[in-house]
Formats: C-alpha cells, sequence, structure tokens
C-alpha cells in the first residue's frame, strides 16, 4: 500500500497543528499556575519560591501603606495586630504595581491576598490585590458572636410602609 504525496503533506499539517496546540494549551497551563501558601511557608519553599507565582495571605500591618496612586507598598502581616501572636509573627514587605488601585476595604489589620512573583530581595511584586471585609465584622473574642446592627425604632414608618385602607391616615388622603 503505497500512500500519496497529497495524504502524507495533509497528515504532516495535522500532526503540526495537533502538536502546537497540545504545546499551547500545556505551557499556558503551567504558566497560570499559581500556589497558595501562607508566609512562614513562603520561607520554607526555597528556589522554588523565585520561580512561581504566588498567592499569598495575611493582614496588613498598621501604619505601612504607602501610597502612590494606584501602587501600594506594604506590609504584610502573619497575625492581626491585636493577636497575641502578632509580635512573633513573620512579616513580608509587598510592592503592588497593578493597573487598578487597592480595594476600598483594604486598609489597616485587614486581611488582604497578594497575587504575584516572589524576588531574591525579600520582596513580594504583586500585580492583583484583594483584600477581605474588615475585622469589625469578626468577633472581637474567640467565641463571641459579631455584633447585630441596631433595629430601627418602632415608631419610624414611613407613609409607604402604612396600609393604604387607613382612613386616619393622613398621607393616603387626597
Amino acid at each position: 500500500m503505497k500512500i500519496s504525496p497529497n495524504t502524507l503533506r495533509i497528515g504532516i499539517a495535522v500532526a503540526v497543528i495537533v502538536g502546537t496546540i497540545a504545546w499551547l494549551a500545556i505551557s499556558g497551563a503551567q504558566a497560570s499556575k499559581s500556589y497558595y501558601v501562607t508566609i512562614a511557608e513562603l520561607g520554607g519553599m526555597g528556589d522554588k519560591a523565585y520561580h512561581s507565582n504566588l498567592r499569598v495571605e495575611g493582614f496588613v500591618k498598621p501604619g505601612s501603606i504607602e501610597q502612590s496612586g494606584p501602587h501600594v507598598t506594604f506590609l504584610l502581616d502573619e497575625f492581626e495586630s491585636h493577636s497575641p501572636k502578632a509580635a512573633t509573627g513573620r512579616v513580608l514587605k509587598v510592592v503592588y504595581n497593578g493597573s487598578e488601585p487597592p480595594p476600598d476595604t483594604f486598609k489597616d489589620d485587614s486581611q488582604a491576598l497578594a497575587m504575584g512573583t516572589y524576588g531574591r530581595d525579600g520582596v513580594l511584586h504583586a500585580t492583583v490585590l484583594q483584600a477581605k471585609c474588615a475585622s469589625k465584622y469578626a468577633p472581637s473574642q474567640p467565641g463571641a458572636t459579631p455584633a447585630q446592627p441596631a433595629a430601627a425604632p418602632a415608631n419610624s414608618r414611613t407613609a409607604a410602609a402604612v396600609p393604604a385602607s387607613n382612613p386616619g391616615n393622613p398621607a393616603t388622603a387626597n
């Protein structure tokens, strides 16, 4: 059985196209892979930390935020500042150079997630910055319940809430 030259050319072209698509898929998946690590785990990663995309979570150290437009430099602490462990926690310097300004919830002691690369200078060079809700919504003491919003006073009914069938209601009189 002899293969015609046309069939051979088509087979080679298909193989090259399929191979290129497979290579792009594999290399794209490798490039977008990022490791979620704590500040403590970052120190134990060795050389792998310098060659990987990382997501590092921690608490913004109070008084450390320095903002210049959308660019922010701050310290990420392993523990909240009012935690008894805060004095012994590890601290990581983060330089955020993203295209968008930091979120409104990005404040002192807020929980933040910085995504980027770790440099040999010991700084996380972040391109994405996310901030979680401030700790004011969390219980102040372990085991306590979060504060509930104040209930509206009983006499603060609006005219829209009063039934229209009430003949003594001046809001329904024409």
